[in-house]
This record gives C-alpha cells, structure tokens and sequence, in this order.
C-alpha cells in the first residue's frame, strides 16, 4: 500500500481529486494534503510520502522548489505536476528535476490512474533494485571471501582471462589497474595449552585484531583464514608505494606486539610484493614457503622482497662424539654442543626447514643407537602424551628442537642411569612380579616393558644378578604365595590356583609338586591350621 500526498493552494482542486481517486482499487493507504510547502515539508517529516501531486504555482512558492527538495531529501519519492499552466520551460524544469508526469487541470480520471500505475511500478522496481543492493553489499565480504578461498585452492584457474570472467559472473567487482598484496600470518606457537575450542576462539580474535590494526590502518583488503593457525590477509590498492610499505611494517610489527601480550602467542607477519589479480597465488605459495623456512626467528616482519634462496652448503655435524658423550652419561655437555651450533646456524641466516629436519633425524638416530646399546626400549620409553607432543612440534622451529633435544637427552640418560643401577632394575622387577601374581598371561614382554628394556637384555640381566631366570623367580613367588595362602587360609585349592595366576587346577598341582615335592592338599595337611 501507498502514501499519497496532494499539495495545491486551490482547496477545490485537492477535494477534486479526492472525489475522483478511488483509493482502494489505487492502492492508497494513507492520503496526505497540503495547502503550500511548508505545510508539505512537515507532513513529510512525520510520515513516509511514495506519491506527491503537487502544483507549480503556489503563494508560498513553487512546486519547483518543493521539488527540488524532495529530491535532495526523500529520493524515493514519485513526483508529478498537476498544473493549469501548459508552459514548455515549466515542464522542462519538471523534468530535469526529476518529474514523473506534467498533468495540465483538469485532469481525467483515467489520466490520474495511469499515472499512479507508473509512479507505482516505478517505486517497485526501485524497491527490488534497493533490496538487492542492500542484499549484495551485506553478503559482499562472504562472495570475496570464497572467490579467494576458490583462487587459493586452486578450484578456479589462475590464468589472466579465465580468471577475469569467473571474477565478473561472481560479481567480485575490481579495476584493472588494482592490485593486491597479500600478508601471511602465522602463530609459531602459543604461550599457554588450550583446547582446540579455545584456539578457534583466540584465532577469531587475531582475524579481527588483523582487521583494525593492519587493513584500516592502510587501505581496504579481505581477510580469511587459510589452515590452523595461520590467516591471509589480502589488501587491495590502486597505487602501492613505499610509503604504504613502511606503514604497512610498522602496522604489522604493532599488530605483533599486541598479540603477544593480549593472546599470548608469538607469531610472524609475511609481507608480499603487490600484483595483479592472476599474480596473487604465487605470491602467496611463495609467502608459505617463508613460513616453513623460519625455523629460526619469532615475532618478526619478513618482507618477501630481497629474499634470495641460499646456496651455502651447510655441514651437519658428527655426532660420534656426542654419542659417546651420552654412553658416558654427560648428558648436559652434548645438550650444550647442540645448543652452541643450532644458535651459530641462526645466526648466519641459513639454517631452513630441510636442514632442521635433517639434524633432527641425525640426533634422533644418535640417541636411538645409544639407548640400544644400553638395552633401552626407546619406543616404550617415550611413548608418554609430553614425549610425542615434543616430538611432533620438534622440527618446526629452532626453539621447539632445542626443548625436544633437552627432554630426549635428560630422559634417555635418567633410564640409562637407572639401569646401571642394578639394584633400582631388580626391585622395579620384583615389585612388579609381586603385584601382578595373579595375571596368568604375566611375561618376560611385561616386565621388560615395564622398565624400557629389550626382553633379551632384560633375561641376560637379571639372572645375572639375581642367579635365577625370570620364569623361575615367577614360579618360586607364586609358589611361595600358594604356600602361605594353603597354610593360614581356608580358602579352596582351586581358588588359590587361581589367586597365583592359574587358570589349570592340574597345572598348578604340578608346578606346585615340582617345587615342593608335594601336592598342594598333601602340604596343607602337613602344614595348615
């Protein structure tokens, strides 16, 4: 439904036209008159007006200025001229300003209704076009976001012409002369363990931290998060100069400081070159393949200008020494000499994610044959939740190796240790064996499981300082076991079979004859209550 609102200085002409309108079978709601444009102007500040009848020549002046008005206040609003002067220059003001219809008096029905019809489908087709528009820039960033997403993931092809028409049937509306810069982010570690649910909540803050302190403090972009852990942040120009570089460091390195502090995590910010659209991927490979070589450095901008990929050949060192360091336990001198040359690699600049992993693997293989000569289970001895965590984070930066190296090295040699210490071996053992009697399936795998072991170095060990084999140390506590339980319990045989980890009645009975020379209900008569 429509406002219509009459405005003629001549009473008998507006009552005219209401008489003669149908407001009904027009659409019209709400019927507004006014007698000169002051009157006009408050009832449009009070009420929405979509139809205005308006004469040109009035006391209190001329629909012209009412007009021109309307126009420059209520945009929406359809005009027509309903006048008695059928003057050419009236009506091509009426039309530069904006008229729909220039009626001369009296006008017919039919006339009034025509244009009624018109200024209401126009105000509907204007209606549609608003809702769009309104619907397209609310949605705008979600359409840049998956076309970059799109571009990124290589869905849509990169190439100059292909790229332009997806760009244009996907309506992500650039210039041709507009380029693109695009910034990586990426969080080298958090200060604090958080759950995955927490991590998203922290990331979602960097995004729009990102957003205030780098995008609108330099020109427009689009951000979007590529992986865990890491954002893009893409900005847009229509002329990059080296101005906008030094604001765009020192936004980054403000952005870095404040991320430290409020979201306790350290990170780095990637910087790229600008470039057209179809230049964007590569740029952004490039900026990735940054991140994965900083194994070095945290909280710093790297400009991708000027980077150069290195040619020096770096020589690992010959970890013979070291091993024999760790098979003498001196633990903390091969931690240091690890220490000493990683630090010198950082500081030449040419250590990369290749060279990290290569040490990593060389240190690994040297403690791993250390442990072996010892007769250490190194798979059982860091399997706990801290080792693999170490483990898993150790080549992605110099920092998280250094950690790993001090918790391998200061966790091999405490086993080690242990282990030379025969007594602690032994008793662990024994304790064992004497907690778990009643398991049937109890093996020499257990136990040797239990303190690190290899099972053969284990059996070798043991009977060497304690005489005996493991199996028959077993048999001699269950036995001794039985004993106590047939003299000074009522229990059953057969329940007592199964208290010493026998499952078999007639298999107890002979072990326990083979040991005793008697038969469990022989002893018990002999030396029971």
């Amino acid at each position: 439904m429509y406002h219509l609102l009459i405005v003629d200085d001549e009473m008998h002409v507006i009552e005219g036209v209401k008489s003669d309108l149908d407001l009904a079978k027009n659409e019209i709601s709400e019927l507004y008159t006014a007698y000169n444009i002051r009157q006009a102007k408050a009832i449009f500040a009070e009420h929405r007006i979509d139809i205005m009848f308006c004469d040109i020549e009035m006391p209190q002046g001329s629909g012209l200025e009412l007009l021109a008005w309307v126009r420059e206040n209520h945009l929406e609003t359809e005009v027509i001229f309903l006048t008695a002067h059928a003057d050419f220059k009236y009506a091509k003001q009426a039309i530069q300003l904006g008229s729909l219809a220039y009626l001369i008096k009296p006008a017919l029905v039919d006339e009034l209704e025509e244009v009624l019809m018109n200024a209401k489908q126009k105000i509907s087709r204007h209606s549609e076009l608003h809702r769009v528009n309104l619907l397209w820039t609310q949605n705008q960033h979600l359409i840049e976001e998956r076309f970059w997403k799109d571009l990124l993931d290589q869905t849509i092809p990169s190439n100059e012409k292909e790229l332009k028409e997806i760009a244009l049937h996907r309506n992500f509306l650039y210039s041709e002369t507009m380029t693109f810069l695009p910034v990586l982010i990426s969080v080298q570690r958090w200060h604090q363990e958080f759950s995955m649910r927490d991590e998203k909540n922290l990331e979602y803050a960097l995004k729009n931290s990102a957003k205030e302190m780098i995008v609108q403090q330099v020109m427009c972009g689009q951000i979007l998060p590529i992986d865990r852990g890491q954002i893009l942040v893409i900005l847009y120009f229509d002329m990059y100069t080296d101005e906008l570089l030094e604001k765009l460091i020192s936004s980054c390195e403000a952005y870095i400081e404040s991320c430290n502090r409020y979201f306790h995590c350290d990170l780095c910010c990637y910087l790229g070159t600008d470039g057209y659209l179809h230049e964007v991927l590569p740029i952004v490979q490039e900026l990735r393949a940054l991140d994965t070589n900083n194994v070095a450095f945290n909280n710093k901008v790297f400009p991708l200008i000027g980077k150069a990929v290195s040619s020096v050949q770096i020589q690992l060192p010959d970890m013979t020494v070291w091993s024999a360091m760790l098979k003498k336990g001196t633990k903390e001198k091969v931690i240091a000499e690890a220490t000493e040359f990683l630090e010198k690699l950082v500081q030449t600049e040419e250590l990369n994610a290749n060279l990290l992993r290569q040490f990593y693997e060389n240190f690994l293989q040297m403690t791993y044959f250390v442990l072996n000569l010892k007769g250490i289970q190194a798979h059982q001895l860091f399997c706990d939740e801290i080792s693999l965590s170490l483990s898993s984070k150790a080549t992605r930066s110099v920092t998280d190796l250094l950690a790993w190296i001090r918790h391998t090295v200061v966790k091999a040699m405490d086993q080690a240790e242990a282990v030379e210490q025969a007594t602690s071996v032994i008793a662990s053992v024994k304790q064992y064996i004497a907690v778990h009697l009643d398991q049937a399936e109890l093996s020499r795998e257990d136990l040797a499981e239990h303190v690190y072991l290899h099972p053969d170095y284990l059996s070798r060990f043991f009977k060497k300082e304690t005489g005996m084999s493991i199996s028959d140390y077993l048999l001699q506590e269950r036995v001794n076991l039985a004993k106590v339980l047939l003299c000074k319990s009522d229990m059953s045989i057969g329940s007592i079979a199964f208290s010493v980890g026998y499952s078999n009645f007639s298999h107890f009975s002979k072990m326990f004859k083979k040991v005793t020379n008697l038969n469990p209900n022989d002893y018990r008569q002999r030396n029971g209550i």
